[in-house]
């Protein structure tokens, strides 16, 4: 895992759902008025890794997961791994992708200026 320790996550910032007959093999966005759907999905990609190593970082993050028996599916979108879950196990997700030294990134607010 030491793949993992150099890795950077970043949350997709839309939400997503199973496509319908694709449990863990496809998705698709939610729309707004179905934003807390019970098959509400949050996705995670890889800033830092590309290419074959990205999808092998993604297998190693999902098999950590499945360790604490948080369910995911690795999914590609747009040519690259994402790694998606059930929105109530985002909280557990990232503190255990933390735990094991993957960095997540977060979105910069602007300072507010007075």
């Amino acid at each position: 895992m030491t793949s993992v320790r150099l890795s950077v996550v970043h949350r997709l910032p839309q939400h997503y759902r199973w496509l319908d007959g694709f449990n863990g093999v496809k998705v698709e966005p939610l729309a707004a008025t179905a934003l807390n759907d019970e098959n509400d999905l949050v996705g995670l990609t890889l800033l830092s890794h590309d290419g074959e190593s990205a999808w092998q970082v993604m297998r190693e993050l999902a098999s950590s997961l499945a360790d604490i028996q948080v369910p995911c599916s690795v999914v590609e979108i747009e040519g690259q791994p994402c790694l998606f879950l059930e929105r109530d196990d985002e909280c557990t997700t990232l503190c255990r992708l933390k735990n094991i030294g993957v960095a997540i990134a977060e979105p910069a607010l602007a300072p507010h200026i007075a």
